[in-house]
Parts: structure tokens; C-alpha cells; sequence
């Protein structure tokens, strides 16, 4: 496995720093796996979830596997047309149960490619899984040029609204994660706009 690296980001007020029933789910001694997309991970039980509401908004993502001899990942392009103040998003999620409890972070191997390589995971749980449910959001900015390991805390998980922050006292239920999802985002509340294209290519994604 490759060395694990701290998480980083600009973004301000956020630091960028199972027993599962689920079948693209599997446990080794190094974390449960909840996708290995260099083995048998599949795209299929992810969907789109992106703003296409508003003639400038209208952005779109697709998820892909990529293999040829030499090696097997996913990647997840993004198009993003947000409005003049950020609003917008292109994201996927994949909608499943999840019972994460005794693992203290999420780790994403992966490399980014762009001119913006700021992304975000949502998780929801407990089945609130769309509107007016708010989301358990954290940034994190894609490593370049290398595949790198990026860690986001599960307790650094926090509640969001249509991209605003949500001030409240619940806590992701990491028993009952019941979706996963991964966004570029436009950045409506945050100092640092993105537009346009973007890709994430992602060999795994497991909890440790």
C-alpha cells in the first residue's frame, strides 16, 4: 500500500486537512473496503447527483472504470457551470447501508487533474438521503501528478444544507450510513470558486 498523507485544503472554516451487508463491500486487516475499483469494483450502484436546476447550473458527472493491462481505477469527471457566486455542483453517490462503527476515518486513494482539485464526500445516514435532509460534508483538495492517500475524520463530518453549514448538535450515525457521495463543488460559501472541467481518478475507498 502506498503512505498514507495528511489530508490538505484552502478552504476556510473546514479542515482539508462493517460488518456490511453491502456486496462491493469487503474487510482486510488494513480497513474495510467499501469500493476496491482495482479489483472487482463495480460504478453501477453509483448515480448522478448534480445541479442541473438552473440554466447556469447545469453541470454534469459521470462515473467510468478504466483498465487496460496495466492497471484498473474509476474516474469521476465533472463539468461544472455554476452561477456567479459559486452555486452549483457535479457529484455521484452511491446509495447503500453501511455500518462503519469502530472506524475513525475515511481514506480515498486517489489523483486529481484540472485546473480546480478541490472535492468534497457527503454522507447521509439513517435513510435521510435527499431533501430536506441535510448531508455530512468535508473537503478535501486532490493530490496531483501522484495517487496519494487522502484521510477525512469521520468526527470531522459536518452537517450541510445546499452548501451552507448547518449548526446543530447531531452527529453522523456511522452504524446506519445509508450513502456515499463525492462532489465538486462550485464553492457558493467559500473563498475559492471552481468552474469548469475536472477529474478524479480513484483506485479505493475504505474506512480505517
Amino acid at each position: 500500500m502506498a503512505a498514507i498523507e495528511s489530508n490538505t485544503c484552502g478552504v476556510s472554516e473546514i479542515d482539508l486537512n462493517d460488518a456490511s451487508d453491502s456486496e462491493s463491500t469487503s474487510q482486510h486487516d488494513d480497513g474495510q473496503y467499501l469500493f476496491d475499483f482495482t479489483k472487482d469494483g463495480d460504478v453501477d450502484v453509483w448515480q448522478e447527483q448534480s445541479d442541473t436546476v438552473r440554466d447556469v447550473g447545469m453541470s454534469k458527472a459521470i462515473f467510468v472504470i478504466h483498465k487496460n493491462v496495466g492497471f484498473r481505477r474509476a474516474i469521476f469527471f465533472a463539468l461544472l457551470n455554476p452561477q456567479l457566486n459559486g452555486a452549483g455542483f457535479a457529484g455521484i453517490r452511491a446509495i447503500q447501508t453501511y455500518n462503519l462503527t469502530g472506524y475513525t476515518k475515511l481514506q480515498i486513494k486517489c489523483r486529481g487533474q484540472g485546473q480546480f482539485n478541490g472535492f468534497k464526500v457527503t454522507l447521509r445516514h439513517k435513510g435521510l438521503n435527499d431533501e430536506p435532509n441535510y448531508s455530512f460534508e468535508q473537503y478535501f483538495q486532490a493530490p496531483k501528478d501522484d495517487f496519494a492517500i487522502r484521510n477525512l475524520k469521520f468526527s470531522e463530518f459536518k452537517a450541510y444544507y445546499r452548501g451552507k453549514r448547518v449548526t446543530n448538535n447531531e452527529l453522523l450515525d456511522l452504524s446506519q450510513v445509508s450513502s456515499i457521495g463525492i462532489q465538486m463543488y462550485g464553492g457558493v460559501y467559500q473563498p475559492v470558486k471552481q468552474k469548469g472541467p475536472a477529474t478524479l481518478e480513484i483506485d479505493w475507498i475504505r474506512a480505517v
